[in-house]
């Protein structure tokens, strides 16, 4: 497990920066795929988590999220409109576009669902860090903002790593994985407002440098 800065660790995985999970205070953040629950329970043993949240419900982020909550007896969180699909990951592949990494791909990464205890809404505090609402990617997706230092889990609003191709760069999410493009833009424009100063994304490694970002984001148009 790696400390990216005070109370924010980044777990290890293979391929690294591939998809991305956080020890975000006590609270886990996000869950890989279903594939995933064995090196997520090793890198916790020992560790204090009370609860587990997501950024959103799609399979490569909720796919461990059962078999997380249900070994170490902690309670799921989920932006509210997301919360259903987490639930019930039929709902998951019914609001995902048509297309073949969609139809054939994402069903082997998701996991079960797993009930839904608190509904995350904008202004909410969770491990320490503050709910932002960034709907576009999926409906009820959700950013973690911390003030203090200016740390931001941007999730899948944009990554620093082609998802397809693993290649580094800040990219935003194909479009086939992306509900909302526009909506999408909005929430990465939202989050750019805030300026932050590390950025931690859900494919692709830490960003030190929000300058980037800001700019990446200021060339997005509609």
């Amino acid at each position: 497990m790696r400390l990216i800065t005070e109370g924010l660790h980044q777990l290890w995985g293979f391929p690294p920066n591939f998809v991305n999970i956080y020890l975000m205070g006590d609270v886990l953040v996000d869950a890989g795929t279903k594939f995933d629950r064995w090196r997520i329970l090793r890198q916790l043993k020992g560790r204090k988590v009370t609860a587990h949240a997501l950024t959103h419900a799609h399979p490569d982020h909720q796919g461990s999220s059962h078999a997380v909550c249900k070994t170490l007896g902690i309670p799921l969180w989920c932006g509210e409109l997301d919360a259903d699909a987490a639930e019930d990951s039929k709902l998951i592949f019914a609001r995902m576009k048509r297309h073949p990494l969609n139809r054939y791909i994402a069903p082997l990464l998701h996991g079960p669902g797993h009930p839904v205890s608190r509904r995350l809404k904008q202004g909410d505090e969770v491990g320490g860090f503050t709910v932002i609402d960034t709907p576009g990617h999926s409906a009820g997706h959700v950013s973690y903002w911390r003030e203090s230092d200016r740390v931001l889990i941007v999730g899948d609003v944009i990554a620093n790593m082609d998802p397809l191709t693993a290649r580094r760069g800040i990219f935003e999410p194909p479009t086939f994985f992306t509900a909302d493009v526009a909506k999408n833009r909005e929430s990465a424009r939202k989050l750019a407002a805030l300026r932050p100063e590390i950025l931690c994304f859900g494919h692709g490694p830490p960003l030190l440098d929000g300058s980037k970002f800001q700019a990446f984001v200021a060339r997005l148009q509609d």
